[in-house]
C-alpha cells in the first residue's frame, strides 16, 4: 500500500513536471514569454522583509524598506529571488519611481544614498526602486546560471535563458513590488535606467510593460540588425575578417549564445529562426510606433566601439530617429576620444524632463536629419534639426575604412585624434566640410550637439547625436 502511494505520489510529480515544462515551452515558442498577468500579480511575489521601513538621514532624509521578492520560476521548482530596495520622501507617498537593478545584494543590504539627481527626484515626490540585475554566479548562483543555459541551448526555450526572461521580469516584478506598497507609492511615471545588462534589460522590458515611461540605457542593444539576426551573408563577412562564428562578444540580445547552441546538436537554421521569432519581444527598434504612442521617452548610449553596440551604421540607416548619444571611442572599458564631451549630463537632464517636464526650462535635442555631398577629395556634410532647437554647439568625428560591424578591429581601431572638428552654424544647420584620404573607400561620421536645461537653481548639459553614418567613396 506504501509503495503504491509512493509511485502515485511520483509519477503525478512527473506529470506536473511535464506539463509545467510543456506550458513554459508553449509559451515560449509563442514568443509570449513574460505572464504579464502574473507579473503584474503582488499575490505570487512570495515577499520576505529583511528590513521593514524606516527613516534614514542624510542629505535628503529618506523612508525605506528592504525586501526579496519571487521574480518566478526559472524552470519548474526553481525560483529565482532577488532583493529590491525602496526609497521614498519622509513626508509624502512616491508618485513613480525611478528604477533601476544596477546593485548588488550585499551593496542593498546598506541604506541607500541618493545621488544629486535622485535627491531631486525625492524632492519632487519622485521615489527610488533598486534590485540587481547581475550575473547569477557573482552573487552565489552559479550552479543554477549554468544549467539554466544548459536547457536553453538544448531547447532554444528562452523562458530559460536569464537574459530575456530574468532580468527583464526582475525589473517589471520590482515595479508591481512597489506598487504593492499602497501606503507609499502611488501609480505615476516609472522610468528605468541602466548600462550594459541594465540598459539592454529595461530596453526589453518596456517593450512588455506598460507601466514603465521612459528608459534611458547605455552600451546595449538597441536594433535588429542582420548580424543579430544571423543573417548567413552578415555572418560571413564577419568570419572573413576573423570573427568568431560561436561565442562571439554580441551582448544578451545578439549571437553569444551560438556556440553552445551548436554544441548542442542546434543548427545555423534554428538559431536563426529563433533570432527571427524572437525579435518583436526583444529590439526597440521593433516596436517603435508601440511606444510612441505610448508616449515613451527614450535616450540611448550605445558607444562607439562597444562589444554589444556593434551595429552602429546599420542602426543609422535604418533607425535614424531613435535618440542616441554617441560618445566618441566608448564602450566598455573604453577611455574615449581626447575631445569627448566631458560636461555631459544626459541622464540627470533626462530624468528631471521626464518626471518634471513642465518645470524643466528648455526641452531635449530631437535626432537630426543627415546630408552629405562627395566632391572631388571632399565630403560637404549638413545636419539639420528641426526649426527652434536652439542646439548650441556641433562637433564632427570620422573615421575611414572602418572595419566590419562586429569583427576584431571594429572594437579595436580608434577614432584617430586629429579626425575631428568643430562645426559651422547656420541657421537651423551644421556644416562642414572633410578632407578625404585618397585611398578610401569609405568614411563613418557622426556629429554630437549641446543643448543646456535648466531645473530649479541647476542647469544641465544634454547632448545629441546624428545619426551614425557610412558613406561609400568609391570601390
Amino acid at each position: 500500500m506504501m509503495i503504491t502511494k509512493i509511485k502515485l505520489f511520483i509519477m503525478y510529480k512527473i506529470v506536473i513536471t511535464t506539463l509545467l515544462s510543456l506550458f513554459f515551452s508553449l509559451s515560449a515558442f509563442g514568443m509570449k514569454v513574460f505572464d504579464m498577468e502574473e507579473i503584474r500579480d503582488p499575490s505570487t511575489l512570495q515577499i520576505k522583509v529583511l528590513q521593514d521601513w524606516h527613516k534614514v538621514q542624510g542629505p535628503i532624509a529618506t523612508r525605506q524598506k528592504l525586501v526579496t521578492i519571487n521574480v518566478g520560476d526559472l524552470w519548474p521548482g526553481q525560483e529565482y529571488r532577488v532583493p529590491v530596495r525602496m526609497v521614498v520622501p519622509t513626508n509624502r507617498k512616491a508618485k513613480g519611481f525611478h528604477l533601476t537593478g544596477g546593485s548588488s545584494p550585499s551593496r542593498l543590504q546598506r541604506d541607500a544614498r541618493p545621488n544629486p539627481t535622485e535627491r531631486k527626484l525625492l524632492e519632487g515626490g519622485v521615489g527610488l526602486v533598486i534590485t540587481v540585475v547581475q550575473e547569477p554566479g557573482s552573487y552565489g548562483q552559479r550552479e543554477m546560471a549554468n544549467a539554466s543555459e544548459n536547457k536553453f541551448a538544448e531547447s532554444l526555450n528562452p523562458r530559460f535563458k536569464i537574459q530575456y526572461w530574468a532580468w527583464p521580469a526582475t525589473l517589471m516584478r520590482a515595479i508591481t513590488t512597489a506598487y504593492a506598497e499602497k501606503g507609499h507609492f502611488e501609480k505615476g511615471k516609472v522610468a528605468a535606467s541602466g548600462g550594459s545588462k541594465n540598459g539592454a534589460s529595461p530596453s526589453m522590458a518596456i517593450i512588455h510593460d506598460e507601466r514603465m515611461t521612459a528608459v534611458h540605457a547605455t552600451v546595449s542593444p538597441i536594433w535588429d540588425s542582420p548580424l543579430r539576426l544571423n543573417d548567413d551573408k552578415a555572418w560571413k563577412e564577419l568570419r572573413a575578417q576573423g570573427g568568431r562564428s560561436g561565442g562571439f562578444t554580441g551582448g544578451h540580445f545578439g549571437p553569444n549564445f551560438n556556440r553552445r547552441v551548436l554544441d548542442s546538436g542546434g543548427t545555423w537554421k534554428d538559431l536563426q529562426k529563433f533570432t527571427r521569432d524572437i525579435s518583436d519581444g526583444v529590439f526597440i527598434s521593433r516596436n517603435l510606433e508601440a511606444l510612441r504612442k505610448r508616449s515613451v521617452d527614450m535616450l540611448f548610449h550605445p558607444g562607439t566601439h562597444d562589444m554589444v553596440a556593434f551595429d552602429m551604421a546599420w542602426g543609422g540607416k535604418n533607425h535614424p530617429s531613435i535618440p542616441v548619444y554617441l560618445g566618441a571611442n566608448s564602450g566598455h572599458g573604453k577611455r574615449g576620444h581626447p575631445k569627448t564631451e566631458r560636461d555631459q549630463q544626459n541622464k540627470a537632464a533626462f530624468m528631471l524632463k521626464h518626471f518634471f517636464p513642465n518645470k524643466v526650462k528648455g526641452s531635449l535635442l530631437a535626432p537630426p536629419k543627415v546630408q552629405h555631398v562627395v566632391k572631388g577629395k571632399t565630403i560637404e556634410v549638413t545636419i539639420t534639426f528641426p526649426e527652434g532647437s536652439q542646439e548650441e554647439s556641433g562637433r564632427i568625428w570620422w573615421i575611414f575604412d572602418r572595419s566590419p560591424d562586429g569583427s576584431p578591429k571594429y572594437l579595436t581601431e580608434m577614432i584617430p585624434d586629429d579626425q575631428t572638428m568643430e562645426m559651422k552654424k547656420n541657421g537651423n544647420q551644421w556644416r562642414v566640410s572633410i578632407k578625404l584620404t585618397s585611398n578610401a573607400k569609405r568614411i563613418d561620421f557622426f556629429s554630437n550637439h549641446r543643448k543646456t536645461l535648466r531645473y530649479e537653481e541647476n542647469s544641465y548639459r544634454s547632448y545629441l547625436s546624428s545619426p551614425y553614418t557610412r558613406v561609400k567613396i568609391s570601390e
